[in-house]
């Protein structure tokens, strides 16, 4: 069973000039993940693209992944969708090829009741034998877990955790009271990563350690070793960052920030746009003020 603590990567899909799967650049990102110390990684999540990948690019990136981690890390799959059978079929191919445990993003777009959310993610647990995380993240799906859902969910087999990213504090600690010590809460924001570890969560699946795995990783990992000093000084020390990837909408700042870094990244895919240039010499100030990129 995966363990789903620290700090967990929500890969970017790297893409080529001509806007297509960028393997060997997907496999040095992997490779420098690794390198500096994060603890786990999420392909083709929302900051993966997925919503405009077809099927052979979303299965590719999952694969190649999972082959170049080697088990190094864990890896946890985004095969959610809005549609139960599609996100079973994307989560028996992550199964298939070795993934550690799945994330399933809130079914977007049809809104469905709270009935019908625990329905959805009870089906896929049932499924499919593979640890699920859920990803609550209601500014982009237009539909919230509440807590009194979750807490029901945390009761079925295969569902481990939960990646928060409503924003909502009171309803972190709401969740945190009625799911229990055994029920992984993830920071799904890095600006509240330290608040929602305060309050009991485990750890992040962070857009900002794209660029930055080390700080973050020790971030999370110091306050988990009770340095809470360590992880609040490099909270602040990182807050310009995580602020500066969602000035546009996520993956933007953070693909162009690795372009800036000249690691592989390359376009967004329509209908997401290049960011303007004033966000983007915001991003640049945030990169050289967090030491990543020398003025």
């Amino acid at each position: 069973m995966i363990k789903l603590r620290g700090a967990y990567t929500a890969m970017v899909t790297p893409l080529d000039a001509k806007g297509e799967l960028d393997e060997d650049g997907l496999r040095k990102n992997v490779n420098f993940q690794i390198k500096h110390g994060i603890n786990g990684l999420v392909p083709v999540g929302t900051t993966g693209e997925c919503a405009t990948l077809n099927y052979e690019e979303h299965e590719r990136a999952i694969e190649v992944t999972v082959d170049v981690a080697k088990g190094r890390v864990p890896v946890l799959a985004g095969t959610g969708s809005n549609s139960t059978k599609e996100a079973i079929m994307l989560t028996r191919y992550a199964r298939e090829v070795g993934a550690d445990g799945t994330l399933q993003v809130t079914p977007y777009y049809n809104k469905p009741t709270q009935r019908g959310l625990y329905e959805h993610f009870k089906e896929i647990a049932e499924a499919v034998d593979l640890p699920q995380v859920i990803y609550n993240v209601p500014s982009r799906t237009g539909v919230n877990i509440e807590p009194d859902t979750l807490a029901k969910l945390a009761k079925v087999k295969n569902i481990i955790g939960i990646k928060e990213a409503s924003g909502n504090l009171e309803q972190v600690m709401r969740m945190i009271k009625l799911t229990g010590e055994n029920f992984a809460m993830i920071s799904g924001e890095d600006s509240l990563t330290f608040p929602i570890m305060a309050l009991g969560g485990v750890g992040v699946i962070s857009v900002a350690s794209n660029v930055a795995p080390e700080k973050v990783a020790r971030m999370v990992n110091a306050f988990l070793d009770g340095d809470l000093v360590t992880s609040r000084n490099l909270h602040y020390e990182l807050l310009p960052l995580f602020k500066a990837m969602f000035i546009e909408t996520n993956p933007g700042p953070v693909k162009a920030a690795m372009n800036m870094l000249n690691m592989p990244a390359g376009p967004l895919r329509l209908p997401l746009v290049d960011m303007a240039p004033e966000n983007k010499e915001k991003l640049r100030k945030a990169l050289v003020e967090t030491g990543l990129l020398k003025k």
